[in-house]
C-alpha cells in the first residue's frame, strides 16, 4: 500500500497479482502525478486513516520519507493489525489530539503520533493493555522518527490484538488517482501475471510446508506439557467426594479437569505455530486451578494470579520475581518458582524446559521461533519481548517475518475486542484521555479508557 501525504490508493478490491503489480507501478508513477489538497485538520487525518495505517501531514513531510512510510504501511497491513501512524508538525494543536482522532476514525486500535520531536501512543485496551502502551513510549523515546517508528511498529505488531479495518481493503472510487490510469497499468502488467501467479503459488506452498514443519517440532514439547499435567492431576489424589471437600475445591478440580481436555483438543485441531498459543493459555489456567485447590486443602491463603515460572512453565505459578542474567545478556527480572528462586538466592543455576536443537539441547529461548506462539500463552502480552530480550527468540520475535507468520501466536490480549471496523460502537468518548498531565505530550502512554497521566 502506497502511504502518501494525503491520497491513498486502497489496493485488496483487485486479483491479488495484478493488484501487486499495480502498486508497484503506481509507487513509480504517482511521485507528483496527481497531486492531492493539504489539509491538517483532525477529520481529514481520520479519513485517511480509513484508508491507510500510517498518515504524514504535508508541514511534517521531511521528518519522514515516503518510501519509508510505504515500508510501514506494508508491514502493517501484512501483519492485519489495527497500529496508526500519524506524523504531524511540532506546531500542531496538542489537546485532546489522541481523544479527537480516535473519535474522527471510530476504529479500535493503537494510536502512535510523531509530534514534532515528540512521540506518544494510546490504545484501547482490548487491543494493547496500559501498561504495555507506556512501555513502548518509554522504551523508544528520544529516536529519530524513522528509527522510532520503525521499532514501534515491530514491537507493537508482535504484541498487540485486533485486526485491520476492513476500510483498508475498500474499493473506494473516490480516492484521488485517475481509474484511467489504473486501467492503463494493468493492461501493460497483465501480460507478466500468468507467470508471477506461478511463482506467487510456489511461495504460498513453500510458506505453507515451512508452518508444518515448525508446528511439528514445537508439538513435541507441547505434547510434553500436556503428558506433564495430566501426570499432575494423576498425583493429585483428589476425589470430589473425600472428606473435608467442598464446592470450592470441587470447582477447581473441575476446572483443572476441563483445561486439560481443551488443552489435547486444541493441540489436536492445531494447524500452524500460532495455534499452540491456546494449548499453552490451557495449561496455564489448569495449573493455577491446581495451585488455589491446594490451597484450600491445606488451609492456606489462597495464591495470587501470577505467570508460570519463566524457567519452566510446567513449574507451575510464579511466587516472585528474581533477577537472572542469560549468557552474554543484560540482567532482567523474571517470574520464577518457589524452588528457582531458592537455587537463584543460592547461587546455583535454576532448573531451565530445554527443547532439542541441531546442536543438542537448549533452553526453550534459544531454540528458535517456533516457540514464540508456546512461550506467549503461558506469558502473553507485553511481558514476554522483555523478558526475551538478548536471547535468539528474543532476537528473532523483533524481525517484520516473525511478525508475520508468528506474532499473532502470542500477541492477542483478547478482551472482547469487536474487530477494526468504523462501527464507533464500542467506545464511549468520554472514556478517552488526553496526552495527559495538562497536555504534556510526552506523558508516557496509556489506555484511551484511563484519561492522561
Amino acid at each position: 500500500m502506497k502511504a502518501s501525504v494525503q491520497a491513498v490508493v486502497p489496493t485488496r478490491s483487485l486479483p491479488g497479482l495484478l493488484l501487486a503489480l499495480v502498486v508497484a507501478a503506481l509507487a513509480v508513477l504517482s511521485t507528483g502525478a496527481w497531486p492531492a489538497s493539504a489539509t491538517t485538520s483532525v477529520s481529514a487525518i481520520g479519513e485517511a486513516l480509513r484508508k491507510n495505517p500510517v498518515y504524514i501531514d504535508p508541514a511534517a513531510s521531511d521528518q519522514l520519507s515516503s518510501a519509508d512510510a510505504d515500508v510501514l504501511a506494508q508491514q502493517i497491513e501484512n501483519a492485519d493489525r489495527p497500529l496508526f501512524l500519524v506524523v504531524l508538525p511540532a506546531s500542531y494543536p496538542r489537546a485532546d489530539l489522541f481523544t479527537k482522532l480516535r473519535t474522527a476514525t471510530g476504529i479500535t486500535g493503537l494510536y502512535a503520533i510523531r509530534l514534532g520531536d515528540s512521540f506518544d501512543a494510546r490504545a484501547d485496551s482490548s487491543v494493547l493493555p496500559r501498561s504495555a502502551v507506556r512501555n513502548l513510549v518509554t522504551t523508544y523515546r528520544g529516536e529519530d522518527t524513522r528509527a522510532q517508528l520503525s521499532d514501534v511498529t515491530v514491537s507493537a505488531l508482535t504484541n498487540m490484538g485486533g485486526s485491520a479495518p476492513s476500510t483498508w481493503s475498500s474499493g473506494d472510487d473516490d480516492n484521488g488517482v485517475p481509474t484511467a490510469a489504473l486501467i492503463t497499468v494493468g493492461a501493460v502488467l497483465v501480460a507478466g501475471g500468468a507467470g508471477a501467479y506461478t511463482l506467487v503459488r510456489r511461495s504460498r506452498r513453500r510458506h505453507a510446508e515451512e508452518q508444518r514443519a515448525a508446528l511439528e517440532k514445537l508439538r513435541v514439547v507441547v505434547d510434553e506439557d500436556i503428558t506433564a499435567f495430566g501426570e499432575e492431576l494423576d498425583r493429585l489424589d483428589f476425589h470430589p467426594a473425600e472428606a473435608g471437600a467442598d464446592d470450592a475445591m470441587r470447582a477447581d478440580y473441575e476446572r483443572a479437569l476441563d483445561a486439560y481436555e481443551q488443552a489435547k483438543s486444541f493441540m489436536a485441531a492445531a494447524t500452524k505455530p500460532e495455534d499452540v498459543r491456546a494449548v499453552s493459555q490451557s495449561l496455564e489456567d489448569g495449573r493455577f486451578s491446581l495451585a488455589q485447590l491446594a490451597a484450600r486443602r491445606e488451609h492456606r491463603p489462597l495464591p495470587e494470579r501470577r505467570v508460570p515460572c519463566f524457567f519452566d512453565p510446567r513449574h507451575g505459578p510464579s511466587v516472585t520475581d528474581a533477577a537472572w542474567t542469560p549468557p552474554g545478556g543484560a540482567p532482567r527480572e523474571v517470574p520464577v518458582c518457589a524452588a528457582d528462586a531458592t537455587r537463584l538466592a543460592d547461587g546455583r543455576d535454576p532448573v531451565m524446559r530445554e527443547v532439542d536443537t541441531a546442536d543438542g539441547r537448549r533452553p526453550y529461548w534459544d531454540a528458535g521461533p517456533a516457540y514464540g506462539p508456546w512461550a506467549g500463552g503461558y506469558f502473553g502480552g507485553g511481558i514476554l519481548p522483555g523478558l526475551l530480550v538478548g536471547t535468539m527468540l528474543g532476537s528473532m520475535m523483533a524481525g517484520p517475518a516473525y511478525a508475520a507468520d508468528y506474532g499473532s501466536g502470542y500477541g492477542d490480549f483478547g478482551g472482547g475486542y469487536e474487530g477494526g471496523d468504523l462501527s464507533g460502537a464500542d467506545f464511549d468518548s468520554g472514556d478517552f484521555g488526553d496526552f495527559g498531565g495538562g497536555g504534556d505530550f510526552g506523558g508516557g502512554g496509556g489506555d484511551f479508557g484511563g484519561g492522561g497521566f
